[in-house]
């Protein structure tokens, strides 16, 4: 199965040149600053790195992947200028993605760069873990504040079933390193799957604290054909709530790491257990993201096909950013103002496999 993406002939003709209504007048963010038709100021980007993943976790993307071509992908130069300009924009917060970030080589590099763009406030990374018993000290040290671990469960042959190829004790050594490093703050995500690792969240939260780390569980995203119909294995944040709390006290938080996730305290412990619910506590109203693929693809919004295309023009001005600002602004112009997970889990309206999205 290709690994694809949509093309620039998605974005409807009636929007390409659309930009967000902003006013000095009516706006309470600063001029200069992405703001979308709807009010909402996009502060965080999602930044993809890569494609390619050295796992291959059943609800992320098909068991045999075509990748891109090199010359199809952004360069780490390119990503640079997309993160400057973004930061340039009024952007606070990068997290840096793929597929497997840690696999695209000299990603140091870049992340130091990033880190040192004047205005940034936060730089993080999502990582299977794979490979951070190498890298996690040489990312603190680049600047990156902040790791999201995915781990979905702490069988090792279920590991190997639900990545298809990994490892499970390389995860945990990485966890040790990253630990070791000095990370301000380290989250497991687990993405909850009925009938697969359900029976484990508990498991996964008692980890988490024994740690001191924090963990958000995610309901399933109906994102790219994976072969079967995602409702089999939908497990929703109320469920998991209601299970979680037969052990542990389970207090709400107002606290926020200015993504999704909704939190909630565990006393007597510092974990936090978030919970990211795009089907059953769609969260579009307060939404401060957007997402660049690892081909230049700016989406929105998580769960609608259109985007800008960036690449073309980082290509076609090398030395001038001013057509790549004017195609970010336009292109926040069509950012919807919600998604629609719950009728797409039989069948996805979105193409593209997650991993293609950014993680």
């Amino acid at each position: 199965m290709r690994n694809e993406s949509l093309t620039p002939e998605t974005v409807p003709a009636s929007l390409v040149g659309l930009s967000p209504p902003i006013s000095p007048v009516t706006s309470r963010h600063p001029r200069g600053t992405l703001v979308d038709k709807f009010g909402r100021h996009v502060t965080y980007i999602r930044l993809s790195i890569t494609d390619r993943c050295d796992f291959r976790c059943s609800y992320c993307m098909a068991e045999e992947m075509t990748f891109l071509p090199r010359a199809q992908v952004l360069t780490l130069e390119e990503c640079l200028r997309i993160a400057g300009t973004f930061v340039d924009l009024g952007v606070t917060k990068v997290r840096v993605t793929g597929g497997e970030p840690l696999v695209r080589h000299n990603a140091i590099w870049l992340l130091e760069r990033i880190a040192g763009l004047s205005g940034l406030k936060e730089l993080v990374i999502t990582t299977n873990g794979s490979q951070l018993d190498r890298f996690a000290a040489a990312l603190r040290a680049a600047g990156v504040r902040r790791i999201n671990v995915s781990l979905d469960t702490l069988r090792a042959q279920r590991f190997r079933e639900i990545t298809r190829v990994g490892d499970l004790a390389k995860v945990l050594r990485g966890l040790d390193a990253a630990q070791a490093a000095g990370f301000e703050r380290l989250k497991l995500n687990t993405v909850m799957m009925r009938g697969v690792n359900d029976d484990e969240l508990i498991d996964l939260v008692q980890f988490a604290v024994d740690r001191a780390i924090d963990i958000a569980f995610i309901e399933e995203m109906p994102l790219g054909d994976i072969g079967h119909a995602r409702q089999s294995t939908y497990f929703s944040s109320e469920e998991a709530l209601a299970l979680l709390q037969t052990r542990f006290v389970l207090l709400p938080s107002t606290e926020t790491t200015g993504g999704p996730a909704r939190y909630w305290r565990i006393p007597g412990t510092s974990t936090r257990v978030g919970f990211i619910a795009p089907h059953s506590h769609n969260f579009c109203d307060t939404c401060n993201r957007v997402r660049i693929t690892a081909r230049g693809e700016l989406y929105p919004c998580l769960g609608n096909n259109d985007a800008g295309q960036l690449l073309p023009l980082l290509r076609a001005y090398p030395s001038d950013d001013g057509p790549l600002r004017a195609a970010i602004v336009r292109t926040l112009g069509i950012k919807a103002k919600g998604h629609d997970f719950g009728n797409q889990m039989s069948t996805p309206q979105v193409v593209r496999f997650m991993s293609v999205t950014g993680g």
